[in-house]
């Protein structure tokens, strides 16, 4: 056993040990966050401009602070990102993470000395909690990859400006710089089919542990190490015992992902995102991630069923319930106030608080009243391939507002690894295990507003193709797992597979 991983497990119970002291003392926790962040920003414009001066609650924090999206805000970051100091936070940010956004175009999020190690602290807590957990620490010693966007970073006034995953690229700690793959000049290659074949030359002859990514782009990576080797990718990395995921949810792809593989590895769970980094999988046999309540956010919570009333209710973690379904309100020591995420969450656990994602507040099929979210079609799409052989590479669901005959529907596009031999029997399946989610959904079916879904099968790299087509071919892009239009649908539907 080498020196490190020998100081891993005591390093790991050290850790341990500071994360059970706030996640046992939440509502304290949270207290003690939100006073500082309120201190340390009110003599910036934006606590200026609202009274942090006089805020000595969490009431009259709501009363003076409006919650904002990213265009709400973005008169106070066009003057951050134009170079003025003290507008958000004080002093200017290290970074800005450019991030595409779903909703409003290019986005700029500040990074700032306060903020950008809770990030890289929060990864490394999730693989030391792994390591308290189970007592593996053997991979250590192996090499480490993560499929992440170019470290190459531009100038904005001064301020360094990339990709959140580039960002963090230039803070692997130099007790894992050997360890760490791919190389610098490899990982600087844009264009990411190029990047994945050179990905694929440089680890098929190394010991590979780790393996992290979002769970397409992975996918497509395994699929090449497959093509290459003509094995399996457990056979070609014999050690590879750890893949770390954050993005999408795994479950839609664990079935196809064992079988690339060729056996069962333990997995992580990673919520990060340009805004903070939210949580991670602190148990292997608990559903949901831990909350990082001592990481400089603030947390605020909104039904989502109320999310578009006006003035609607704001909670922080002390009021929230299991299994209901809010959107996610942040303020942090990058400066976000308020901030609308976009995400939606349910806590599976309030002691300690854990959460899953369950979609985008934007990101819903309601063209009828339905209300369906992303965590929903994932469920049924879980439930209608259980005990089969099906295998899905990706999927995404739209609605059919004006079909040609009959009443409309809900369209599935779906990219088969192999296509079901009874087609019609895994609609019914999906359909029926939607309307279990989805009392709303029950109502229209059963009243006959609508007609069951409809499968409409994607030919093998459709999904890529179409990534590829719009410029978001890999990094951190991922498909939306639904829409409330068919801006998606249309062109995925000339991706069709014809008989």
């Amino acid at each position: 056993m080498s020196i490190k991983a020998l100081l891993a497990k005591p390093f790991a119970k050290y850790i341990h040990y500071t994360i059970q002291k706030w996640a046992k003392n939440p509502v304290a926790t949270q207290e003690q966050v939100f006073k500082y962040l309120i201190s340390e920003a009110k003599n910036t414009q934006f606590g200026k401009d609202h009274d942090f001066e006089n805020i000595n609650s969490y009431s009259d924090f709501v009363k003076r602070v409006p919650i904002r999206d990213y265009e709400a805000l973005k008169p106070y970051v066009e003057r951050v990102v134009a170079g003025e100091k003290d507008i958000l936070w004080k002093g200017q940010p290290l970074y800005f993470a450019k991030t595409s956004g779903t909703t409003s175009g290019a986005k700029y999020i500040p990074l700032t000395k306060e903020s950008m190690p809770t990030h890289i602290e929060a990864a490394r807590n999730a693989i030391l909690m792994y390591i308290h957990e189970t007592g593996h620490t053997d991979f250590v010693d192996g090499k480490m990859i993560f499929l992440q966007g170019s470290p190459i970073l531009e100038k904005k006034n001064g301020v360094n400006l990339g990709r959140l995953s580039g960002i963090v690229a230039h803070y692997v700690p130099k007790y894992l710089q050997k360890n760490r793959l791919p190389s610098w000049e490899t990982n600087c290659i844009e264009d990411w089919e190029t990047k994945v074949d050179a990905i694929v030359e440089e680890t098929l002859p190394e010991n590979m542990s780790i393996i992290s990514g979002i769970p397409s782009w992975v996918q497509m990576y395994f699929e090449k190490i497959i093509e290459k080797t003509g094995k399996p990718v457990g056979e070609v990395f014999k050690n590879f015992n750890l893949f770390i995921f954050g993005g999408v949810n795994y479950e839609p792809y664990r079935a196809k992902f064992e079988k690339l593989i060729g056996r069962t590895v333990d997995s992580i769970e990673l919520y990060p995102a340009s805004e903070g980094f939210f949580a991670f999988q602190d148990k292997q046999n608990e559903k949901g991630m831990l909350l990082q309540l001592q990481s400089g956010m603030f947390y605020e919570f909104v039904k989502a069923e109320s999310f578009f009333e006006d003035n609607p209710k704001r909670i922080t973690i002390k009021d929230v319930e299991l299994h209901v379904n809010y959107v996610m309100i942040i303020s942090t020591s990058a400066g976000l106030w308020a901030y609308n995420i976009g995400d939606t969450v349910a806590f599976t656990s309030l002691e300690p608080y854990r959460v899953i994602v369950t979609g985008r507040i934007k990101h819903f099929i309601s063209a009828f009243g339905e209300h369906v979210i992303g965590k929903e079609v994932e469920q049924a799409m879980e439930e209608a391939i259980l005990n089969t052989d099906i295998r899905i590479s990706e999927f995404t669901v739209a609605p059919q507002i004006t079909p040609e005959s009959g009443l409309p529907y809900h369209e599935w596009f779906i990219e088969f690894e192999n296509e079901p031999e009874n087609m019609q029997l895994l609609v019914t399946r999906l359909d029926e295990a939607l309307q279990q989610q989805n009392s709303y959904y029950f109502d229209l079916i059963q009243g006959h507003v609508l007609q069951p879904l409809k499968v409409t099968p994607i030919k093998k790299d459709g999904f890529q193709n179409y990534m590829k087509s719009i410029g978001k071919l890999g990094g951190q892009n991922k498909i939306p797992r639904l829409s409330n239009d068919r801006k998606i649908a249309d062109t995925l539907y000339t991706l069709k597979v014809t008989k």
